[in-house]
């Protein structure tokens, strides 16, 4: 069984969302387990201080990097496997593909750690992030939303999970589909107001309809995509 950990300040965010649907036939299939850690629960004194000013003033609170060395610690000491990877949820980090979500359900146990208020103090992240992660050039207020997104994209990937695993390899991004955007679906009704499902797909012909979907994957791609064609 594989394993996903989340460490956020904001752990009951996420038990309605792993609750529904995929992921919770996926954890029911004991395909996966998930783990919840509040980062609350290290902090500091008698108010459990997470966060701190930073050294050469500036807006906004740190996450101490004391305090998510063991909540991270607290994770690891359990992880039996060498197959893991600690991740942080940053503006700052490389942008999420297709690729990387691959490899992340491939591991054996993905620590997620949701990065909030002004950032995170930079020796935890050069001591204990394997990768910092984005999913997109915009700033949230938390890692939380990117994490979940994460969950999403890497628990759908994992064999077995799905009905049927093709549907994974022919989505967009795919290795399949070399990368590009998906062919656009079609289903009944045959005609929705005037317009009719394209006749080679009612055809039967599975080698033209191949060779049509196809061309439709690389005509979407540079129309909606054209960063994405090699």
């Amino acid at each position: 069984m594989k394993k996903i950990t989340v460490i956020s300040l904001f752990p009951n965010l996420f038990e309605s969302f792993l609750n529904t649907s995929i992921l919770d036939r996926a954890r029911e299939k004991k395909l996966i387990e998930y783990n919840l850690v509040d980062i609350r629960k290290f902090g500091e004194g008698t108010h459990q201080s997470v966060d701190d000013r930073p050294y050469g003033g500036g807006a906004g609170m740190i996450l101490r990097a004391d305090v998510l060395t063991k909540a991270l610690k607290s994770v690891k000491q359990k992880a039996k496997s060498k197959k893991q990877k600690a991740i942080l949820m940053s503006a700052s980090g490389k942008i999420l593909k297709q690729k990387m979500v691959q490899e992340f359900s491939e591991l054996d146990h993905l620590i997620i750690i949701c990065g909030k208020y002004e950032g995170v103090d930079q020796r935890f992240i050069d001591k204990y992030v394997d990768e910092e992660i984005s999913i997109g050039d915009y700033v949230l207020t938390g890692g939380e939303i990117p994490a979940l997104t994460i969950i999403e994209a890497t628990v759908r990937l994992i064999p077995g999970v799905l009905k049927k695993d093709e549907a994974s390899q022919n989505e967009s991004f795919s290795e399949k589909l070399e990368g590009m955007l998906e062919y656009p679906q079609y289903t009944r009704p045959e005609t929705f107001e005037g317009e009719k499902v394209p006749s080679i797909l009612l055809s039967g012909n599975h080698q033209e309809i191949a060779k049509w979907q196809k061309e439709q994957t690389l005509n979407k791609t540079k129309t909606q995509r054209p960063d994405l064609i090699k």
